[in-house]
């Protein structure tokens, strides 16, 4: 028993000495890592552009008025390349598209061209250096290949499959930029956005732009050119 007494008595001095002895910079230094990492845990994922199930369910109800096809596999890809109903993405000084997308997936609807070339030339116009597309037309082969390592990505059936499975949807890079390229850009979507020509999700792990692009742009652009100029000199 006064063996175990004397243990114990050891023990709270050697505790007591070490504290005594631990720099106080030391002690502050990690309290202050503690708070930093105790705050990171707790900071909220809050953007403008927040996606939403409902978001999803109105770019399928776009994708049914339109009566476009959810691309199967390569062979209904290509025939829509062949028929031009699916239109190339093509670098310019303004965009760039990241090497990941394979060749044969560099590709979208006409009207999503335009959306494209409009927003990259404004973007280019106020920062001198490209925008990036990260991703566009998918099959839902593709997609089903895709959900096996991003438990994210959108279901290739159902009233919230992939819009990218239509063509009309491409996801644009944010990793890297600004906060000033980042509000340009969240500025740009958001008064589409507010005018029903896209839907737009700001999504988190895949540091992009999710951008869904209605036909009705084509007809906003051709009765108001004038209006993608004033939205970019407006930022």
């Amino acid at each position: 028993m006064k063996a175990k007494d004397a243990l114990l008595t050891f023990s709270a001095v050697a505790a007591m000495t070490i504290s005594a002895t631990t720099p106080a910079a030391a002690v502050n230094r990690y309290s202050r890592i503690h708070r930093h990492h105790a705050h990171l845990r707790h900071v909220r994922w809050n953007p403008v552009l927040r996606g939403s199930r409902e978001s999803q369910l109105r770019q399928n109800e776009e994708i049914d008025r339109l009566q476009l096809p959810r691309i199967a596999d390569q062979a209904q890809l290509e025939e829509l390349i062949r028929t031009q109903e699916l239109v190339e993405i093509k670098e310019s000084p303004a965009l760039r598209i990241s090497p990941v997308i394979e060749a044969d997936k560099r590709y979208c609807r006409p009207w999503t061209g335009q959306f494209l070339q409009d927003f990259s030339d404004a973007y280019y116009k106020q920062f001198g250096v490209p925008m990036q597309v990260n991703s566009a037309v998918r099959t839902m082969e593709q997609q089903q290949l895709l959900r096996r390592h991003n438990r994210n990505a959108a279901p290739e059936l159902g009233d919230g499959a992939s819009s990218h499975l239509a063509g009309i949807t491409v996801d644009l890079a944010r990793r890297g930029l600004t906060p000033a390229q980042h509000k340009f850009m969240e500025d740009y979507l958001k008064n589409l956005r507010d005018q029903g020509l896209v839907e737009v999700a700001e999504e988190r792990r895949q540091k992009c732009f999710h951008v869904m692009v209605s036909d009705r742009y084509t007809d906003w652009r051709e009765s108001n050119p004038a209006g993608k100029e004033q939205m970019a000199d407006s930022k």
